[in-house]
């Protein structure tokens, strides 16, 4: 695993940590109660008998506005300099006021100012409420926060219904509104506190997928140091071992010159006068300088798989490594009683001098089923480790990414907004 990869997961807890550290008013916020605003709207056009009425369901008191029942005049801001003004953030703000209108409720759009500037530059134009239509057609209205703005009435609506309502005025239609309080909702149970501890579970996990990590790495650094020891254990014993075998040389009518007499199973090449052969506890012949390096990677017979250590003594009590392997698993049950016969027949054999290295003080090989695991075997632990590794850290991740997102979006319906 990369450096980059490793350090992925922490920087993820890192930057929800810090997600919390931002979010904490509108968190906090989010997590109170908001009224909602029941608002009728009665819409007098010239030549119209009956007027036009329709319902606003979706408005929303601001978090520091009374909630109290008003009825007033809608007004829109004047134009400032021939440009209109659906904003209400210029100094220059003005609203015409007819004489005979006793109260009257601003109409103002969001942006580009704090909502409680807007407020104020209502209320300072002897306003009771302030009605603030959205600026986005696809978002629902907010809890806006507007503290210090005093007694003034603040509720929000959707942008469709503010801009139907604004092209009344604009067409000097009078418009009537009346709000009333609506349902109480309750606080939203996710707040800044489930985000912490969402991040602070996160960050458990991954340590634990860290320990994970560090135990695996421990354990490889140690198996191969273990390997690297065995390796040279066995080299020095495979050396001991080559010392011990009988060498001779080919001589003029000797059977390995005969032509029928099996070729050196190593480089494929037949025997010939003053050759240096070597032959092994198995009896098979080899050409010296082709066996005695296998002999020294391997410590088996080429052709038959025989242990040489087994059968001259020298058994390290060394389990098999990747380079120096006795290759067991080729050396069936079956093979054992030829292989005892061979031994017993090469005890009678007074040439080859093979007397078991009894004093070398190197203790006996362990069973077959004391044996460690083939490399096949621990290339399988090892991706089944890093398989329950990688496992564990991508469903840290996808959780911790699933309540983030979970938890924005429970603010967002919910959200407490300043402008």
């Amino acid at each position: 695993m990369s450096s980059a990869a490793r350090a992925g997961p922490a920087r993820l807890a890192a930057l929800a940590l810090l997600t919390c550290s931002l979010w904490p008013a509108r968190a906090d916020n989010a997590s109170q109660e908001y009224y909602t605003a029941l608002i009728n709207v009665t819409v007098q056009e010239p030549g119209r008998g009956a007027p036009l009425t329709f319902r606003i369901d979706r408005g929303r008191y601001g978090l520091d506005s009374p909630k109290a029942e008003v009825r007033g005049q809608v007004l829109a801001p004047l134009p400032i300099h021939g440009v209109a003004d659906h904003l209400g953030c210029d100094p220059q703000t003005r609203f015409f006021v007819p004489p005979n209108i006793k109260q009257w409720i601003a109409l103002l759009q969001r942006g580009n100012c704090t909502f409680k500037e807007k407020i104020s530059r209502a209320a300072f134009h002897n306003a009771v409420a302030v009605v603030i239509y959205n600026n986005k057609s696809k978002e629902e209205p907010v809890t806006m926060t507007h503290p210090g703005t005093g007694d003034i009435i603040a509720v929000m609506i959707t942008e469709l219904r503010g801009k139907d309502i604004l092209s009344y005025l604009e067409k000097n239609i009078s418009v009537q509104m009346t709000i009333a309080v609506g349902t109480r909702m309750p606080p939203k149970n996710f707040s800044r506190g489930s985000l912490v501890f969402v991040s602070i579970s996160f960050i458990v996990l991954m340590i634990i997928s860290s320990a994970w990590l560090i135990f695996y790495f421990i354990q490889k650094i140690r198996y191969t140091n273990a390997r690297d020891r065995n390796q040279r254990r066995l080299g020095d014993a495979a050396k001991k071992a080559i010392s011990k075998l009988t060498t001779r040389t080919v001589k003029k009518g000797d059977k390995e010159t005969d032509p029928d007499f099996d070729h050196c199973a190593v480089c494929i090449e037949s025997y010939k006068q003053n050759d240096v052969v070597r032959i092994l506890p198995c009896k098979h012949v080899f050409h010296k300088s082709c066996v005695d390096p296998w002999l020294s990677e391997h410590c088996t017979c080429p052709m038959c798989k025989l242990n040489i250590l087994k059968a001259l003594g020298i058994v390290p009590n060394l389990p098999c490594t990747d380079n120096v392997a006795f290759d067991m698993e080729r050396l069936t049950r079956t093979q054992a009683v030829n292989r005892r016969s061979a031994l017993s027949d090469l005890a009678n054999d007074t040439s080859l001098g093979l007397e078991p290295l009894r004093t070398s003080g190197i203790s006996p090989l362990p069973q077959d089923g004391e044996l460690t695991p083939r490399t096949g075997e621990i290339n399988i632990a090892v991706t089944k480790e890093w398989f329950i590794i990688a496992s564990f850290g991508l469903l840290s991740a996808l959780t911790l990414c699933y309540m983030i997102i979970r938890a924005t979006a429970s603010l967002n319906a919910n959200e407490v907004e300043w402008f």
